[in-house]
């Protein structure tokens, strides 16, 4: 399991890697200003919409389906069923494109009601919107073709066509000359990286012998479960979204930047969220759904009770730096071109209110597996549409008083109530089981968490000293500087805490 983490989380890292590339190239260009928000309202439509009917709501209905067929019918039949989905998510989306393309003005009205303030710029906002819808329709085969891939334990393609979206936004960006507006440069990139992403995935499948045909549609065993859990699942992946959609919506009220300022530190936030916390559920769901399958539910806790310790161990030191560093990180990643110091301090305060949600937000997709495992998809719905009702009901409730940063901590107070519900439902059912190692790792990380929470606060005083006599590259050599430092009282505490608490360092 360990060897697939880390395949999967190296290639989200180096997305996570190449998208930090992307994004100082984009805030560089573009800055925080009007252009800005109309491409990132623009990025964020097709990416909401891909989240509710194709990665969230598909993989939890169709994984789970996919690896029991192909266990107990073997690979043709897989293959069948695969086919026949797949030909039903063309049609919903072609039509789903069709009506989007017509009614754009409706769509980024709704999703973003505070630009027809400003007629420019929502005007832009619809132009940006139609270049970058398209990419739902590619990325849905991406994410169909991505899921039969995982299922027999080939993860590195799907981890690694989100890079082509980085490079392909980084390739357009150069080029930003050549068209109206760099916004325009980046809404084409999007479309582009879509054609991409899913070339990669097809010639892995079909290297695979796995690539799904057309094939009519036709209600089977196999096909009456997965519409049994794809309706919950899509009700569920459409909550989390709204949770999403009401920071666009809100944050179209603000002043112009509160919708950059989400963005940028939204893309620090999903470093670790992506590179941990979506690693091990991409790897977590399929094992657990096998060991289910096979009557081997006990390992399948094993499997997930090794994710979560490994989670945690790795996200604790962003949890720390995020709410201790905020500024610090946002000027040395971001503050360069038109993006200035206002902005960086904006941003940093966002990441702030985010990163106390963090550790919830990586233990979500472990937590979930137990549930999608067995192909509950109902009970996550429940929770997840319960937490995004406080997250919603906070975000209002704070927006007046401290403006951008009230959307990020209603968000953090989601992500806790959502996982909460999740861990003691599971619980309840005996879905989970957290043995006794997993409490004394838990332990563990929690003392070195402290170690290094303590550096983090009284380090940069004394350092700052230092930098501020460098001629250049100030804030970026402290940050290093810190991590650096950060990184070694961690990791001395973490394997010292884990030595004395008698656990064994797996060796493979």
């Amino acid at each position: 399991m360990l060897k697939k983490f880390v395949s999967v989380g190296g290639w989200t890292l180096v997305s996570r890697l190449t998208g930090f590339i992307r994004d100082v190239i984009l805030a560089a260009v573009m800055g925080a200003g009007p252009i800005a928000d109309a491409f990132l309202v623009a990025f964020r439509i097709p990416n909401h919409f891909r989240a509710i009917f194709s990665e969230g709501a598909f993989n939890s209905a169709f994984l789970p389906t996919y690896a029991q067929v192909l266990e107990t019918d073997g690979e043709t039949r897989a293959r069948s069923f695969a086919s026949r989905v797949t030909t039903l998510m063309l049609i919903v989306q072609i039509g789903l494109l069709a009506i989007a393309l017509v009614a754009m003005p409706v769509v980024v009205t709704l999703l973003a009601p505070g630009f027809p303030a400003d007629p420019a710029k929502f005007d832009l906002a619809v132009t940006l919107t139609r270049i970058t819808f398209p990419y739902l329709l590619f990325i849905t085969l991406v994410t169909i073709l991505s899921a039969i891939l995982n299922a027999h334990d080939r993860f590195a393609a799907a981890a690694a066509a989100p890079v082509l979206l980085n490079v392909s936004l980084i390739a357009a960006l150069t080029l930003a000359f050549l068209f109206p507006t760099a916004g325009h440069a980046a809404a084409w990139g999007v479309a582009l990286a879509g054609i991409l992403e899913l070339l990669l995935v097809w010639l892995a499948a079909k290297r695979l012998k796995a690539v799904p045909e057309i094939e009519k549609p036709r209600l089977d065993p196999a096909m009456r479960r997965f519409f049994k859990t794809l309706g919950p699942a899509v009700i569920g992946s459409a909550g989390v979204q709204l949770a999403l959609f009401a920071d666009t919506i809100i944050a179209s009220f603000l002043p112009t930047g509160a919708v950059s300022a989400l963005y940028y530190a939204d893309r620090i936030y999903q470093l670790p969220l992506g590179v941990i916390g979506i690693a091990a559920g991409t790897v977590l769901l399929p094992e657990m759904s096998r060991r289910i399958a096979a009557g081997d539910p006990d390992a399948a806790h094993r499997s997930q009770n090794r994710a979560i310790g490994l989670t945690l161990a790795l996200a604790a030191p962003f949890v720390v730096a995020f709410i201790t560093l905020p500024e610090l990180i946002m000027s040395a990643l971001f503050q360069r071109g038109a993006f200035d110091a206002t902005a960086a301090a904006r941003s940093g305060a966002v990441l702030a209110a985010y990163a106390i949600g963090l550790p919830a937000a990586v233990l979500i997709r472990s937590a979930v597996a137990s549930f999608y495992a067995r192909s509950d998809t109902l009970t996550p719905l429940i929770a997840s549409l319960a937490a995004v009702a406080v997250n919603v009901v906070i975000k209002i409730t704070l927006m007046d008083t401290y403006g951008v940063v009230g959307l990020a901590l209603g968000t953090a107070a989601g992500i806790w109530i959502n996982l909460a519900l999740l861990v003691i439902l599971a619980t309840r059912r005996n879905w989970m089981a957290p043995s006794a190692q997993l409490g004394r790792i838990l332990a563990a990380i929690a003392g070195a968490t402290i170690l290094l929470a303590l550096f983090a606060w009284f380090a940069p005083a004394p350092l700052s000293a230092f930098a501020a006599a460098l001629p250049r590259w100030r804030s970026e050599i402290l940050l290093v500087i810190v991590g650096a430092g950060g990184s070694i009282v961690y990791g001395a505490s973490l394997l010292t805490g884990l030595k004395l608490a008698g656990v064994k360092l797996a060796r493979r």
